[in-house]
Parts: structure tokens; C-alpha cells; sequence
């Protein structure tokens, strides 16, 4: 089948870079693009007419949050609730347990992968909170989230996240980490079931990849057996970490090396890494770019950063930044890492940020960190085929409306969809050539029951809270509202 989409604006490639075009289109058939451009009059089985529209390539999102939201009440917590947020050592040692059934496990993955599709998301690599687990992901819970994706059509790089500690608050308020190896040994094996299931399901839209936690969480001997299964099985690792200056403490506490040298010495470093975040470099600084310096050392060992504009923004950090990395010659990508999953507002919010690092106006191009995003991310993936529009490429693809009279005067399309819209300009997407969003909304999927699940296991994930608090607080008073209600006020007056 011939399928021909047009539109006012279509981003195209032309084996360099990114290319637009006016009153364009792209033709797809048997799940690849054949053509893009302009005047295209040969005969097709399907057309469908955008109108003002832009066409672009789906988006790739390599820290893809799929879980229920977290920023919403995390990102601003005070010295004295910020604790809470951790499991106490009293729920380590004695009371640790899954929140959530398998069966609402699965009903979250639906819930985020859903939000990830009506975002312009076609290709993601996951992350979620492992907080409410009694310890990690699950063999089972990815395989669950494997047969979703395809359901829903979305291309998913996936394996379970293990982990063989976790960020614990001792009984006097200060962050520790606590372990238990044989966790990490099982989430391993896991780990590895998975690639063998990723292989032998052999779905197109499912890679299997290697997801450990946090550095800080890994022992020497959990990082050394992923590098090894890495190299083996050659397979992706993203590991998250150069996010906090407490890893390095951490670290020299536990190994006495710091989180590059640990890199190094573990193998993680050759092997086909993906790093979130990166901000504790500090790219502005021309030792960073030094032979031997952490860029330069990134760089020489094609290490990919996941930048997550809006997930440092709302945390109140930023990268330093992400010109500078880039000239440093080290591939950059784009994440979200908590809610919403919107890479167009993240986009607008790193461009301002690299703007802000760099202090420069020229700083931070949109085209820069358009290309994280597509390019950049098919880059870090090893798939040339994604990421693009062009004869060859997969047909995923993303069409944003610019119809809106809020969208305000089209000055050049992607800029003005950056600036002036976000992610829910998105209305059809396509992933290998198959519709995935039509019109806004996802076949077959009831959103509106989809969302009153997503409260009711939301509001549950916020209670359980309370219990892991080492103060044991209510959730009322590690979440208070920004304004008390009517009633908590008239009562006070009385």
C-alpha cells in the first residue's frame, strides 16, 4: 500500500541535514519512506492532506518516563519534607513491597507509553521511579510493557532496570545507600532474559537494551558483569549518571574512584554508552575540553548524552551546556525524564538554558536541538534508518497542527511550533508507516477511562508515601497544596 501525506511544511533530509519544504509531501509504502519533496503525482492507494501542518520526523526520546508523573510533586520539596521523598531504613530492612499489582503496573505502562505517543514520541528508551517496587523492574513487567508498545505501535528499546542498592534516609534525616547484591545479581539475570526474549520475539519496533539504575546504586562487581554482557551481546548501556556532585562522594566512599574512573576501570566506558544528563560538567570551562578531560574523554569513546532540558529546569539545574559538549565533538540526544514527556517545550526550555550557560543569544539553536532529537538519538541507537525523512528511512513520523490562531504568524514553521506551541500541537503520528495518533487520539484507546486510572493509581502511588517516610508522615503534610482550602481555613479561624 501507497500512502501519500501533504501539508503546508514537510521536513525532509537530504543525507546531511534536515531540509524543509513548502507544500510538500512524503510517500510511504510497506512501513518505509520512498519520497519526499514537492509535486509528487504518481498514483497512491491512500492521501491524506494536512493542510497547515508540519510533517517532521518522529521524535526519539531516550529517557522516556513511563510511569505515572513524579515532577509534579518532587521537584519542590523543602530540607525538611526532601527526606521523605526516600525509602527510611526501617522499610529497607523490614517492610519494602510493590505498590502496585502487576495488573496496575501494566495499567501505568499503558498510561505513559500512551502520553509518549500523543507527544510525537515514536521511538523511547524507558525510565520510571523504582520507589514503588520492593526492589526493581521485573523481567515480567518489561515483557508486559514489550506487548504493549507493539499494541499501541510505538518502536520501544527496553529491559528491566536493576539495581543492586538504593538512596535510603537513615533515622537522622541524611541520605545513605543501602545494599542488597543479591538483587543486583537477580536484576542482571533479568536483565539478560530479556535480550534473549528481545531476540526470539524478533518484532521490529522491540530492541533489547541494558538498563541499570544510578551509578551510586551499582556495586564494582554489578558495573563490571554489565560491561562484560554488554560486550558480548553487543548491546546498548544507559546508565544515569555525572547528575550529581554526591555521586563522586559516593563513590570514593565505596570504591575509591570517581564516577569517570569508575567508568573507565568497570569497561562501561567502551561500551556502547548513553549517559542522562551530564550536568555536573561544566562545559564552559576550557579543562573540560583538556586532552584527558571529561568531554574530551566522553567524546574519544562515543559516549551519547541524553540532555533533559526540562526535567534540569524544573530541578533547578542545567547543562553546561549543551554547545559546549557538542563542539566538544560528543553526540547529543534528547530526553524528558518525568512529566509532561514533551520534547518540543523541552526543546524551548534548553535552547533558553544554553543561552543562559553560554551568554550568548546565538547560543542554543533551535536546528541543534531539533537534530538531538531525531538525528542526534538515531545516532546514539545505531539505527541510520531513524530520525530522518528521506528515501530509505523508516516512515516514523510526527504531524503538528500550526492551524491554531493561538499558534499566532507562521515566521518559519519548526521555530514557530518550538516558541509558540508544544507537543499538543501533535495530531497524527505514524510509526513504520502505521497510523499510531489519528486526530488527536490514540485508536482503540479509551482516554478518558485511561486517564480516571491513571488518578486513581497516581493518588495511590502518593499515599504510599507515608509509609516509607522515615517520619512517617501523611501525605498531606509531605505534599501540602500551594493554597489551603476553604474548609482547612474556616477552620482555622473558628
Amino acid at each position: 500500500m501507497i500512502t501519500r501525506l501533504s501539508a503546508r511544511y514537510v521536513l525532509g533530509y537530504d543525507g546531511t541535514r534536515h531540509v524543509m519544504f513548502q507544500d510538500g509531501h512524503v510517500v510511504m509504502k510497506d512501513g518505509e519512506v520512498i519520497y519526499v519533496g514537492t509535486g509528487y503525482d504518481e498514483p497512491v492507494d491512500e492521501h491524506r492532506d494536512f493542510g497547515q501542518s508540519l510533517i517532521a520526523p518522529g521524535l526519539i526520546d531516550l529517557d522516556a518516563l513511563t510511569d505515572i508523573d513524579h515532577m509534579i510533586f518532587d521537584s519542590w520539596p523543602s530540607a525538611e519534607t526532601g527526606p521523605g521523598m526516600q525509602w527510611s531504613e526501617d522499610y529497607f530492612h523490614n517492610r519494602r513491597r510493590d505498590v502496585f499489582t502487576p495488573e496496575q503496573r501494566q495499567k501505568v505502562r499503558t498510561f505513559a507509553l500512551a502520553q509518549l505517543a500523543l507527544h510525537g514520541v515514536t521511538s523511547y528508551m524507558p525510565i520510571a521511579s523504582e520507589i514503588h517496587s520492593s526492589w526493581a523492574e521485573t523481567f515480567e513487567e518489561l515483557q508486559g510493557m514489550a506487548q504493549t508498545s507493539i499494541e499501541l505501535g510505538l518502536r520501544g528499546f527496553l529491559g528491566p532496570a536493576y539495581r543492586s542498592g538504593i538512596n535510603v534516609t537513615d533515622d537522622g534525616g541524611e541520605r545513605v545507600i543501602l545494599f542488597d547484591e543479591e538483587e543486583g545479581r537477580k536484576g542482571l539475570a533479568d536483565a539478560e532474559r530479556f535480550l534473549d526474549y528481545a531476540e526470539e520475539l524478533n518484532h521490529p519496533l522491540i530492541t533489547g537494551v541494558l538498563l541499570p539504575c544510578r551509578i551510586e546504586t551499582l556495586t564494582d562487581e554489578l558495573m563490571r558483569s554489565t560491561a562484560a554482557l554488554a560486550r558480548e551481546r553487543n548491546a546498548l548501556v544507559r546508565l544515569h549518571c555525572l547528575q550529581q556532585p554526591t555521586e563522586d562522594g559516593f563513590l570514593l566512599k565505596l570504591t575509591g574512584r570517581t564516577v569517570l574512573e569508575q567508568l573507565v576501570d568497570t569497561g562501561l566506558l567502551e561500551s556502547r554508552l548513553l549517559i542522562p544528563h551530564g550536568v555536573v560538567i561544566d562545559g564552559t570551562d576550557p579543562a573540560a575540553h583538556a586532552e584527558g578531560g571529561p568531554l574530551d574523554l566522553l567524546a574519544r569513546n562515543d559516549v551519547s548524552i541524553i540532555h533533559c532540558p526540562l526535567t534540569s529546569f524544573h530541578y533547578s539545574g542545567m547543562l553546561k551546556s549543551f554547545d559546549a559538549f557538542a563542539a566538544a565533538g560528543v553526540n547529543m540526544c534528547l530526553g524528558t525524564d518525568s512529566f509532561p514527556p514533551d520534547l518540543i517545550k523541552g526543546i524551548d526550555v534548553g535552547t533558553h538554558l544554553a543561552r543562559i550557560a553560554e551568554g550568548r543569544r546565538d547560543a542554543g539553536k533551535v536546528s541543534d536541538f531539533f537534530d538531538a532529537a531525531t538525528l542526534g538519538g538515531a545516532k546514539a541507537l545505531g539505527r541510520e534508518d531513524l530520525g530522518r525523512l528521506c528515501p530509505g528511512a523508516q516512515a516514523d513520523i510526527m504531524v503538528a497542527s500550526l492551524g491554531d490562531f493561538r499558534d499566532g504568524p507562521v515566521e518559519d514553521p519548526l521555530r514557530t511550533l518550538i516558541l509558540n506551541g508544544s507537543a499538543r500541537n501533535v495530531t497524527d503520528t505514524y510509526v513504520a508507516g502505521r497510523p499510531v495518533v489519528v486526530d488527536g487520539a490514540l485508536p482503540g484507546v479509551d482516554l478518558a477511562e485511561l486517564r480516571a486510572e491513571g488518578q486513581r493509581l497516581f493518588d495511590q502511588m502518593v499515599e504510599a508515601y507515608s509509609e516509607r517516610d522515615y517520619r512517617r508522615r501523611d501525605a498531606s503534610e509531605l505534599f501540602p497544596p500551594v493554597y489551603a482550602g476553604a474548609d482547612a481555613l474556616a477552620g482555622a479561624a473558628g
